[in-house]
């Protein structure tokens, strides 16, 4: 509980030490250059924020399992960038610190493109994506994802619906996860709402889900981008809910075998874009 309110604190003291640095806003909106304002939504570049960024983000979790979390703490580190044509590039590089004792890695790389919409900062664009990641517990993922995304000046709006393909005899032969992300303008640059991210749903009406049945993740989310800044902040956490269980299979996925509990996850990300 005492790291939950560190970070919590320290999203607050950056949002304060940033406003009081940041210029006269000169018209332009820095909510819209920023490279990624939610954490658990993925989506291409907004047209106004095409360049490239690096971002790290960490989090700290209990009783999760991917992609909700990371049973502990981890960091990550990712680029993300505009490769021309509507195409955008984010590859990932992450270390967790687990609660059970020692050390593992992800390696993820995925490529974007809208097909929809993506010619002016506010409005609509959606798109797709190909991508493959090696987990914290080194199963291989290949994956694909249909995003969307709806920015204007009060309000942002992001969607994902992803498949995954793990190359693991204990699990799914197709995974589908769905998030959403709302965001409502609050003051100033700052913008809250709530992410919600589904898992395994297949386990609602499925007694032998391959993983052990639907997990849900939903809880408050705040994003600041200040003026004139190259820099962008996100803060969002939340319960991790067990819905269902899946007793034929629960038990045979060392690293993926679901607590007996709830958990919750909480995670922070700065970006800092290039000119």
């Amino acid at each position: 509980m005492k790291k939950t309110y560190l970070f919590i604190l320290l999203f607050t003291s950056i949002i304060k030490v940033s406003h009081a640095q940041q210029l006269v806003d000169g018209g332009a909106n820095s909510t819209f250059s920023q490279p990624q304002p939610f954490l658990f939504t993925i989506s291409t570049l907004n047209p106004q924020g095409r360049n490239w960024s690096l971002n790290y983000s960490v989090g700290y979790g209990e009783r999760t399992v991917t992609p909700l979390g990371f049973d502990g703490v981890d960091q990550n580190f990712s680029a993300k960038g505009y490769l021309g044509n509507k195409f955008t590039l984010m590859a990932m590089l992450g270390t967790g610190f687990s609660n059970k004792g020692g050390v593992r890695t992800l390696q993820q790389a995925e490529v974007l493109r809208d097909f929809i919409g993506g010619t002016q900062p506010m409005g609509f664009r959606a798109g797709a994506s190909l991508g493959f990641r090696r987990e914290f517990n080194s199963d291989a993922v290949a994956f694909s994802r249909i995003t969307a995304a709806y920015e204007v000046s009060k309000w942002k709006l992001g969607a994902n619906l992803r498949f995954e393909k793990a190359f693991s005899t204990h699990r799914d032969g197709l995974d589908l996860i769905t998030s959403v992300g709302v965001h409502r303008h609050i003051s100033g640059q700052l913008f809250g709402g709530f992410e919600a991210v589904g898992q395994d749903l297949e386990g609602f009406w499925e007694a032998d889900e391959a993983e052990g049945g639907a997990r849900l993740l939903i809880g408050p989310s705040l994003n600041y981008a200040p003026v004139n800044s190259r820099l962008a902040f996100s803060l969002c956490g939340g319960p991790i809910i067990y819905a269902t269980r899946s007793a034929a299979t629960q038990g045979q996925f060392a690293y993926r075998e679901l607590p007996t509990t709830n958990g919750f996850t909480l995670k922070f990300n700065v970006g800092f874009r290039f000119l």
